[in-house]
């Protein structure tokens, strides 16, 4: 852009006009004067300031990360004071990324709470925070009083598993778990894993890989020199150990869930040390979720088929599977739900007479909206609590999309169960009424837009709550009285400040006519749209779209880190829930399967020219970044509308079902959104595998110009890293601008603290790149490439005519 002190300048040329004497002399004079105004002028589409050094930028992500998110909370026994007030304690774990030590640091922070069992008196932190290090489980004993830890450390480079019991203010016992060699290692994980005790915290129950007999080459040891009685000594001291199967494949359950192939139930006999791996569990199951059943005669657990073969079980709520029970005393194992569906997170209420659990369909979408059911026990009967619902209920309530339920999640009075649950775009705290089916949220009409259930002990509630512009914070407070809901009222234990200069909207969107889908019509969408809240007049700010993976999934609004920094750098930012997400109803979701590549793809579009035209945003600066099947659709929108988008990141993105089928922990994902019914034994013909290619975005690809960039996880057993070689080399091949990121060690989620800074970091500066943010606005440009010649000739024609005239 030219400057207004240029040496000729609207002023001088406008003075040197005045003193022409002649028509034609004043008429030059004035065109060169409005040429130079038209380029000094401020552009009419200047774009919002963006930060764009690298340094900067990654100091800004650092501040970002110095924000906590929590990831537990107990609630301790209540205590009388001896002036007779009542307080409990509050233990909470977080997690913070540490930029340095390239991990994320878990550390613990305690609260005191007083209260009169109704409302909070007085509350606060009570120590300062500890780090937490080497602790894979721990949980408190009923009663408070012990504490079993599952522990890993590495000794002499050999990592080793130790099981601690506490006893106040002792360690009572540390058990070598590898050593003792009773099991393969223990399950930590929330799919599988769980370390419980029992009523009468006598016993310890946990999750562990079945033990491996040991194997050995079949020429291993057949010329040791030995007398033959001097190896059979030998033999029957060591372990029994198996000949040629040393390279022996084991399922596991794929992704996230690498190397667990085969769980067992444990329980630790406190007082004896005895560990015993119970038997009497179908060989064709695998059990997990276990707890206690009353008065301690069994156990309860979920059971997963794992036959004819496993497939990938994390986030995939729809593998079939069923509560059973195992009596320990004849060994005897009952199945206790149907046999045809899936289920999870059972709770066993607080009086002891009734679990409740979340149940779905198989096959199918991987996630979709769930029935609450309850087995009594005493009865043996089971009830459906809240069924699916299939659209948005007059009250607004769209139906159950936990993927879990809180370790604790009953009323005091055994009555009611509450939960964390997405409602479109935002995640509320709902009450269920399990005599009625009655669904009552307590925080619907709160301004906060995500709020998570950690713990309800004794009806006191522990629950973070975020924004898309406000770090997690910390709050408590008692679940009210039946029909008093409305009453709620809230405690902040650890205050986060809203970053001022971030504001977030939700928009709604209703697809246009010739859009909608015939089989679920009026369905409708939305998207949480994120601005920079301080803007320069006339400016216009570039937009970033990201549409999230699942496709079954939902981006809520709470704190996002890459958004948060992505917004205060001065870029806006619009996540979008096309139809096919949670927390729409099972319409929505059941909607999308058949129509990937389609559907999705339209709505977001539909979503981003929407927008657009609120009139703040730059058209000629839009960047599309997604992962997994966001990924999928960043792909597909840079094909099918090739002019549009001037930068995209895919990460983990699926390019082609038609290849991906034969290599990924979850085939079924690609048939049935593909539009078929999935089945172990299906047979693929020619015609739906080019049902998979056309529905592929390599199937566009030949029409791509946008420039991207592509991250893989070199472990990802979700979407194999070959998918986005597929397209990298497609690419290439077009001379297509193209760069792919490889990150050793990590899966799908790419979420290790390096991977994940690399990745926000190359993402930013390349969007920055090919949105040309390092440059002038384009009509600035083009003014002055036209208008800088027109101005050196009337310049020199201006010369021409001082010189003559002086």
């Amino acid at each position: 852009m030219l400057k207004a002190d240029d040496q000729f300048n609207v002023k001088h040329v406008l003075a040197v006009a005045a003193l022409s004497s002649d028509c034609c002399t004043l008429c030059m004079f004035l065109c060169l004067a409005v040429c130079l105004m038209y380029i000094t002028m401020p552009c009419p589409h200047v774009v919002f300031q963006v930060l764009r050094e690298a340094a900067e930028i990654a100091q800004l992500y650092r501040d970002q990360c110095r924000f906590p998110a929590l990831c537990r909370a107990d609630v301790g026994p209540v205590i009388t004071s001896r002036y007779g007030g009542q307080y409990c304690n509050v233990y909470t774990e977080w997690t913070q990324r540490d930029l340095e030590r390239n991990e994320n640091v878990k550390f613990c922070r305690q609260y005191i709470v007083f209260h009169d069992d109704k409302s909070v008196v007085y509350s606060g932190p009570s120590g300062n925070c500890t780090e937490i290090k080497g602790e894979l489980l721990s949980v408190d004993s009923p009663s408070g009083d012990m504490k079993a830890v599952l522990r890993e450390s590495t000794i002499k480079g050999e990592e080793k598993q130790f099981l601690e019991i506490w006893h106040k203010n002792r360690k009572l016992k540390c058990l070598n778990l590898t050593t003792l060699s009773k099991h393969g290692k223990v399950y930590e994980d929330d799919q599988f894993g769980c370390m419980v005790w029992s009523h009468s915290e006598t016993h310890l129950l946990y999750v562990a890989e079945k033990k491996r007999p040991k194997t050995e080459s079949y020429f291993q040891g057949l010329e040791t020199g030995l007398l033959a009685d001097e190896e059979e000594t030998i033999k029957t001291d060591k372990e029994e150990t198996v000949l040629g199967q040393q390279f022996e494949y084991y399922e596991d359950w794929g992704e996230a869930l690498v190397n667990k192939s085969s769980p067992v139930l444990c329980v630790l006999d406190i007082e004896s040390s005895n560990i015993t791996v119970l038997e009497g569990i179908p060989a064709n199951i695998s059990p997990g979720q276990a707890f206690w059943s009353p008065s301690d005669t069994g156990l309860v657990f979920v059971g997963w088929w794992h036959e004819p073969f496993r497939l990938g079980l994390k986030y995939c709520a729809n593998r079939r599977s069923s509560l059973f029970y195992v009596d320990l005393a004849s060994g005897k194992c009952e199945q206790l739900s149907s046999n045809s569906s899936a289920v999870c997170s059972p709770r066993l209420s607080p009086d002891h007479c009734r679990i409740v659990y979340m149940e779905c369909g198989i096959f199918g979408p991987h996630q979709q909206c769930n029935r609450l059911c309850m087995y009594d026990w005493y009865t043996k009967q089971t009830s459906v609590v809240v069924d699916v619902v299939q659209r948005a209920r007059e009250d607004g309530f769209t139906g159950i999309y936990s993927s879990m339920l809180s370790s604790r999640c009953w009323s005091a009075d055994s009555q009611r169960v509450l939960m964390s649950c997405a409602q479109r775009c935002r995640k509320d705290l709902l009450v269920v009424d399990t005599s009625t089916g009655e669904v009552t949220s307590l925080t619907s009409q709160s301004e906060e837009g995500s709020w998570s259930l950690l713990n309800i002990h004794r009806d006191l509630m522990v629950v973070s709550c975020s924004s898309p512009n406000c770090p997690p914070d910390l709050r408590v407070g008692f679940l009210p009285e039946k029909g008093s809901e409305s009453k709620m009222s809230w405690v902040t234990l650890e205050e986060t400040q809203p970053q001022a200069d971030i504001s977030w909207q939700t928009l709604n969107f209703s697809p246009p006519p010739e859009e909608d889908n015939s089989q679920y019509p009026g369905l409708d969408f939305n998207a949480i749209l994120l601005k920079p809240k301080e803007m320069t007049a006339g400016s216009k700010l570039p937009l970033v779209v990201m549409p999230h993976g699942g496709p079954h999934s939902v981006l809520v609004s709470e704190w996002i880190l890459s958004t948060a920094v992505l917004c205060k750098m001065g870029f806006s930012v619009l996540l979008v829930n096309y139809r096919g997400s949670l927390g729409f109803g099972q319409d929505n979701i059941l909607s999308l399967p058949g129509n990937i590549g389609t559907q999705d793809v339209k709505d977001v579009q539909f979503a981003v020219d929407s927008v657009l035209k609120q009139g703040d945003f730059d058209e000629q600066k839009v960047a599309v970044v997604g992962g997994s099947h966001g990924g999928f659709l960043a792909c597909h929108l840079i094909g099918q509308y090739p002019e549009f988008y001037k930068a995209c990141v895919a990460r983990n993105p699926v390019t082609n079902l038609s290849s991906m089928i034969g290599c990924t922990d979850i085939p079924d994902w690609c048939v049935v959104e593909a539009g078929y019914e999935y089945n172990t034994d299906i047979h693929l013909e020619p015609a739906i595998l080019e049902q998979m290619l056309n529905k592929s975005p390599i199937k566009h690809v030949s029409k791509v110009k946008t420039p991207v960039l592509l991250m893989l996880g070199e472990d990802d057993k979700r979407v194999p890293s070959k998918q986005g070689i597929e397209y990298y080399r497609a690419l290439k091949a077009l001379q297509v601008p193209v760069r792919l990121l490889w990150y050793p060690g990590n899966n799908h989620s790419l979420s290790k603290v390096d991977a994940e800074s690399d990745g926000f970091m190359n993402a930013a500066l390349w969007i920055i790149q090919h949105l040309s943010l390092y440059q002038l606005c384009h009509c600035h440009i083009e003014a002055s490439a036209s208008l800088q010649a027109t101005k050196g000739k009337l310049i020199k024609i201006g010369l021409c005519v001082i010189a003559k005239s002086t």
